[in-house]
């Protein structure tokens, strides 16, 4: 982890984000933003409302957005039988600002389909998805257009894809995945078409199979229909089962390493000894661990993934290469620093010609540079990381984030 200078460190066009953030300002002032930015971030709460008749699939799907399995503990209930009176939210163990709801089949007699909406609350949810794991029904239907007449999104997700697929595989002789899925969508389109639904897309998922079939292109759709503040909540906590979501993700946390960095250096609050400059290494450590999190790379992660593949999760663990823990402590974060310190330097002489606050605040600049640098290499190595347990889960696989 060393540089020669600014060049290929930070882009121009981050270099000219990070001029326009300063412009006019101190640095003290311009770190008071950043902080506010991050407290947002932090406080930004995102309501995912899943609907659908009991032992359709909503719990396991629930289930398998938070990266749990149905038998573990605080995962959401599965049964055949309604197990969901009211609505209920089930907060995700590593981003509890997000929190899915499982709401209570429509067209009961406690909840009937004229007044569904106002009984679960629905100015509370961002979006809604309706599942079923056969044709979509009447009720499916209407609240469709009750919740297109309010201005918010739906999707349809068609679930247990996977079974419906082996019992087809038994029945006939000239069975073939593709045709069958597409008959499947289209049966399903069709039936909606019937009910009145106007150019209704489904989503074939199977939530024991997630990074097959349409589950990480229900994803993609969910994403990009959230304002940006909670599209980044979102992308964050989404399981790490296709490469274009952790490169998603990579890029999303790309993009607040500069002001992390920023951060660090204008708080000062450790000294590095012989270095001449300070950080704030409490500020550097909560965003590594951060990105240990988003990976899936943290041990509850792993064990889950490792349980759902059928391999051991030291198989999963040995992979990894960066050598970064989980458990950082302010040590190993201040060796990290150290290891970089010179290259912050060299950097930091660039940085000073084209940012004159830096200029005038060498030990500043110094420091925003070397936090800039160990921020980015933990991330390109857990990403990397990320990248080598996807692909010891799922050899066979190669998961790309395409579906049929």
């Amino acid at each position: 982890m060393s540089l020669d200078d600014a060049e290929g460190v930070i882009s121009p066009e981050e270099m000219q984000t990070i001029k326009q953030s300063l412009e006019n300002e101190s640095l003290n002032s311009a770190a008071e933003k950043i902080q506010k930015y991050f407290d947002q971030l932090d406080k930004t709460v995102l309501n995912m409302a899943v609907t659908g008749v009991s032992g359709k699939g909503k719990s396991t799907f629930i289930n398998t957005i938070r990266g749990l399995g149905d038998e573990e503990e605080a995962s959401a209930p599965t049964g055949e039988t309604e197990t969901t009176m009211d609505a209920t939210p089930y907060s995700h163990p590593k981003f509890p600002n997000i929190k899915l709801w499982d709401l209570p089949g429509i067209g009961t007699e406690k909840f009937r389909p004229d007044q569904y909406l106002e009984q679960v609350g629905f100015q509370r949810y961002d979006f809604f998805i309706i599942i079923s794991s056969e044709r979509f029904t009447c009720n499916d239907a209407n609240l469709a257009r009750e919740i297109h007449k309010m201005g918010k999104h739906f999707y349809f997700a068609r679930s247990k894809v996977d079974e419906s697929l082996r019992a087809k595989a038994v029945r006939k002789n000239d069975y073939n995945e593709t045709s069958t899925l597409k008959l499947i969508r289209e049966d399903c389109i069709t039936g909606l078409q019937k009910l009145g639904v106007e150019s209704p897309r489904v989503f074939l998922i199977s939530s024991f199979d997630p990074e097959k079939y349409d589950f990480t292109l229900l994803q993609e759709e969910m994403e990009k229909d959230l304002p940006q503040e909670k599209r980044h909540v979102f992308l964050l906590a989404l399981p790490n089962i296709t490469e274009s979501v952790y490169q998603k993700k990579k890029k999303a946390l790309q993009s607040d390493i500069w002001r992390v960095a920023l951060l660090s250096g204008a708080a000062a609050a450790v000294p590095i000894t012989g270095l001449g400059f300070a950080v704030d290494v409490k500020v550097l450590k909560r965003e590594i661990s951060k990105y240990y999190r988003a990976f899936g790379l943290d041990k509850a992660s792993l064990r889950s993934l490792a349980d759902r593949v059928k391999v051991p999760v030291e198989e999963l663990r040995k992979v990894t290469k960066s050598g970064i823990k989980e458990d950082l402590t302010d040590e190993i974060v201040i060796k990290m620093l150290t290891k970089v310190a010179g290259g912050g330097l060299m950097a930091s002489k660039g940085v000073a010609s084209m940012l004159p606050l830096f200029g005038s605040l060498a030990s500043g600049g110094i420091a925003f540079c070397t936090s800039y640098c160990v921020l980015k290499s933990c991330l390109e190595e857990l990403a990397e990381d990320a990248n080598l347990v996807l692909l010891r889960a799922f050899p066979n696989e190669a998961p790309k984030g395409k579906c049929v």
